[in-house]
């Protein structure tokens, strides 16, 4: 029988990518809902090929739109925050979770509540409300699939293996556009140059957060969160060629490694196939053609981002959440062109400080309307700071 799945965030990178392995076998699918932001013609190109039931835009003054380009169809249409998480209440089998930021974290904790698979891109989610996710898990016998690249590959390296029995888990960053970059040179570093990523073809966001290191810095909280290892034990290092995805060490000293062409159907395909494995439309290695793979430490005055990572973890509690919120307003702040690039990690680093002595950071959220709330708090906070700034430029 055809699989039901929903795809929340369909016209991003990760949606995208995610919808071109189900219309290779279109068959295998029945599509319940697809969700996007502001592209409304791909979406309503998404809902029409894969007959979805109903297709949801962010933006509830595009309803109008998106009702317009899917007249006809049988589609029914919807928009707005509560349409998502209602779309996301629809029983389905599988659900992928990649709505960029803390918009994604209502809709995830929806769709576990009918006990399938969640196909989790949205990094916000474990970062803000790890502890509290992965209860709702639990409590409806769910199952959490990663689909990062790196937690997907730290995920197959532990397959068949005991956690107790692991020393250490290794991300790898690629560096993005500015590895090399000095100090004086990233200060001044223009939108245009932050979104050109040298291996991966991202959204604008992703590609802005990956050139400064806060998309690594969160993926650090995620592996705290998701497996559970001390953050004494998880490290990052810098490996320009984007082959290897992570590693995973043992206490033997051996180092279990997941390598794979830089696209991202790699983990959306293992998520979506899981258990079993199926051929991929994705490159294979050519290791000789590749000759060598290199790695280097984190430079932490480049990239200011991991420090305060290790800090949000040592912290705690409502840490994540008031680091993301400030990370997504700073990212506001800078695409606006009001900030500097390194202006975004004092912002996010005065934000956490600022928070910190108005309530201990400390205290875990109880419920998601206590995420919402720290994350409403943090992000005025944030943008107080950085129109600050922006009035010293």
């Amino acid at each position: 029988m055809a699989r039901r799945i929903s795809i929340f965030g369909s016209t991003g990178s990760i949606g995208q990518n995610t919808v071109d392995l189900i219309e290779r076998d279109p068959a295998a699918y029945d599509v319940v809902a697809l969700s996007g932001g502001g592209n409304i013609a791909l979406l309503a190109e998404q809902a029409r090929k894969l007959q979805a039931d109903i297709a949801i835009t962010a933006y509830e003054d595009r309803l109008e739109d998106l009702r317009a380009a899917l007249a006809g169809s049988g589609v029914e249409v919807a928009a707005g925050a509560q349409a998502l998480c209602d779309a996301a209440d629809r029983p389905a089998e599988w659900v992928m979770s990649a709505i960029v930021g803390a918009a994604g974290l209502y809709p995830g904790f929806a769709a576990l509540r009918h006990g399938g698979s969640l196909a989790l891109a949205n990094k916000e989610s474990l970062v803000t409300a790890g502890p509290l996710l992965l209860a709702e898990a639990r409590a409806h016998d769910a199952r959490i699939l990663p689909v990062d690249s790196e937690h997907s590959a730290v995920f197959q390296a532990l397959v068949g293996e005991d956690m107790e029995a692991v020393e250490r888990i290794v991300i790898t960053a690629s560096g993005g556009p500015f590895r090399d970059w000095p100090l004086d040179a990233i200060a001044k570093a223009t939108l245009a140059e932050a979104v050109a990523h040298p291996n991966w073809d991202m959204g604008q966001r992703i590609s802005i957060d990956s050139a400064s290191m806060f998309n690594k810095a969160l993926e650090l909280i995620e592996t705290r969160e998701f497996f559970g290892i001390d953050p004494e034990r998880i490290e990052a290092v810098v490996h320009p060629g984007s082959i290897v995805h992570a590693l995973v060490g043992f206490k033997d000293g051996a180092l279990m490694a997941h390598l794979g062409a830089p696209d991202m159907r790699h983990a959306i395909g293992y998520a979506l196939h899981w258990p079993e494995r199926r051929d991929l439309p994705v490159a294979r290695l050519d290791l000789a053609a590749i000759g060598n793979l290199s790695f280097e430490r984190p430079d932490e005055l480049r990239f200011p981002a991991l420090r305060l990572a290790r800090e949000v973890m040592a912290t705690g509690g409502r840490a994540g959440a008031v680091f993301n919120a400030a990370k997504e307003a700073a990212l506001d702040a800078f695409i606006a062109e009001q900030i500097g690039f390194l202006d975004m990690a004092a912002v996010v680093e005065a934000t956490l400080e600022g928070m910190d002595r108005d309530t201990s950071l400390s205290i875990p959220p109880q419920s998601l309307d206590c995420v919402a709330e720290v994350d409403h708090l943090a992000r005025n906070m944030a943008a107080r700071e950085a129109a600050a700034r922006a009035s010293n430029r």
